[in-house]
């Protein structure tokens, strides 16, 4: 790994995060995801929030989309903000299983109603199956904003990594086709741009769990085999960055990591939707990397947890 000026707090971990990654091949997928998910510690809900797992319609007679609804166990006496919530994984992997901890989080602090999405993966299931499932469970959370307690002028979508890419599109999506209506984005580390030709994304061949080689295997199996990253045709829902015009989007919050090869896209997004006359929130922070917030107790980590929590709690409760 080459060596650059990552925080000090990170330098026990640094040696233990792999560089490159052993993509299996398509038909393995399962069994490798299986065994990821085996290394990962389930997060026992909290007493003060209750969690129901839902299927919904997916849409245009695409599959149903299970989804994680986290609520605060004593029910308000008024409606309440709600989130939809976009787990990460490049496309390729995660479960909402990952977000359990930060949506009980949302659910019982703020408070809201959480709706986590599982959408389906690639390379099984190519572009535009992630965003489309994304954004079924958007239409589907507004539906039934009476039902869950839900002030439905008062939802939010939000994810972090690819699950940012993917709010991002999603938001595009509600925009394009006339709603639902989004009070509030907020994307973090945001995977945006297929193109694969900023300066961080060409820079950082090497660095630790997210890098250019990583990048292009992600981007190729979520297109699939019909584009290519960096094809003259790719589609502004699966790569935002493609969208010609980002005006009439929600206010948004983007965050970026200073070694990310996402670093540059997650920036210029930011920029292009000030332009747009979009209120944009945007933090860069020094010395990280794409996950560095794995290790919580670096006082950046926190930083950036708090002006996350910050600006949600700013646009959903005030």
């Amino acid at each position: 790994m080459t060596e650059r000026a990552f925080d000090p707090e990170f330098a026990e971990m640094l040696p233990l995060l792999p560089t490159s990654m052993d993509w299996p091949e398509p038909e393995e997928m399962d069994a490798w995801r299986a065994e990821g998910a085996s290394w990962s510690v389930a997060v026992e809900p909290r007493d003060d929030v209750v969690r129901e797992d839902r299927h919904i319609p997916g849409r245009d007679g695409d599959p149903d989309v299970l989804v994680r609804i986290y609520r605060p166990a004593e029910a308000p006496a008024a409606a309440i903000p709600g989130l939809l919530q976009i787990h990460g994984g490049g496309f390729i992997l995660g479960s909402i299983d990952m977000t359990d901890a930060l949506c009980d989080q949302i659910a019982a602090d703020f408070p809201a109603v959480v709706v986590s999405v599982e959408y389906r993966l690639a390379p099984e299931d190519p572009f535009p199956a992630g965003v489309e499932d994304c954004y079924a469970a958007l239409v589907w959370f507004a539906a039934n904003a009476a039902e869950l307690g839900v002030d439905a002028d008062r939802i939010a979508i939000s994810g972090q990594s690819a699950g940012g890419g993917l709010a991002a599109a999603t938001a595009l999506l509600a925009r394009d086709r006339g709603g639902p209506s989004l009070c509030f984005q907020l994307l973090e580390i945001p995977e945006l741009d297929d193109r694969l030709d900023t300066p961080s994304m060409v820079e950082f061949t090497d660095t630790p769990l997210w890098n250019r080689p990583n990048a292009v295997r992600s981007w190729s199996w979520y297109l699939g085999s019909d584009e290519l990253p960096g094809s003259a045709d790719v589609s502004p829902y699966a790569a935002p960055a493609r969208a010609d015009d980002l005006a009439g989007l929600p206010p948004t919050f983007v965050s970026v990591m200073e070694f990310d090869p996402l670093r540059d896209e997650g920036l210029l997004y930011a920029t292009r939707l000030l332009q747009a006359g979009v209120s944009t929130e945007l933090h860069a922070y020094p010395g990280t990397f794409h996950g560095s917030a794995l290790v919580r107790e670096a006082a950046v980590s926190k930083r950036a947890a708090r002006d996350m929590l910050g600006a949600l709690r700013r646009a959903l409760v005030g």
